[in-house]
């Protein structure tokens, strides 16, 4: 049982220590709240897709309160900084996902769950042209997917 303890205090030190390092490389001070969302987004070094709401439910089964404006107000911050990127479905639901390189998604639409889709597989040949004084500041693919009967 003691063992069982002290893997799972080793585990959340990790955790934390990684939460701060990566909001280090951003230059964004650590917070209480923002070390505990951090961990829970990256702490064991695994990209997620994850919702303001799933976030703040994550955190609340983890025993680190938090109310859902301070999940939103960070999610923001750590889009700010470029840590994460904010990926909108539908033009009102956002997904925030960790892996902040261009690649296209998935959409599960049966689930409303956003995976990554392999970026190898996808050409886009052309874009059109950006009309006078404007110019493309990035291109999002979302494909749905709907589960087959």
């Amino acid at each position: 049982m003691a063992a069982h303890a002290d893997h799972t205090t080793s585990d959340t030190h990790l955790r934390q220590e990684r939460a701060q390092s990566w909001l280090r490389g951003a230059n964004l001070r650590p917070t209480r709240q923002r070390v505990a969302l951090a961990s829970l987004l990256v702490g064991d070094g695994q990209d997620r897709h994850v919702t303001a709401e799933s976030l703040f439910e994550a955190a609340k089964d983890d025993g680190d309160p938090v109310s859902l404006a301070t999940v939103y107000n960070t999610l923001k911050a750590f889009c700010d900084a470029g840590l994460i990127q904010e990926v909108t479905v539908d033009g009102s639901k956002s997904y925030f996902d960790t892996n902040t390189h261009d690649h296209p998604h998935f959409f599960w639409e049966d689930e409303g769950r956003l995976t990554d889709a392999p970026a190898d597989q996808l050409e886009i040949s052309r874009l059109p042209t950006a009309p006078d004084g404007a110019e493309i500041a990035s291109v999002d693919v979302v494909i749905r997917l709907r589960k087959t009967r």
